[in-house]
């Protein structure tokens, strides 16, 4: 373990791997909740409260995943943005 770094947020990128490579919806609900709880872990050990807000988003997003319910961003999807027209390079000169 090196100094200055918090061990539970690999522990819960772990368990998120795990939650995603799980077979079947118990354990892959199980698996999100332990992503869950070691992500609130990981943000009450955080010393920097920009690090902490994004650790216990991510714990908000695992207990989403365990619920079976969709992200916010996958809700509305972003619309595209329209590809750009064609310009004849012989018109140019």
């Amino acid at each position: 373990m090196s100094f200055g770094k918090n061990p539970h947020v690999a522990k819960a990128q772990d368990a998120e791997m795990k939650a995603r490579a799980a077979a079947d919806d118990h354990t892959r609900s199980s698996a999100w909740r332990e992503a869950a709880r070691l992500w609130e872990r990981a943000a009450e050990k955080e010393r920097f409260d920009k690090k902490a807000a994004e650790y216990r988003a991510h714990a908000d997003n695992a207990r989403r995943e365990a619920d079976g319910e969709a992200a916010p961003e996958e809700e509305a999807p972003a619309a595209k943005p329209a590809p750009a027209a064609k310009v004849d390079r012989g018109s140019l000169n």
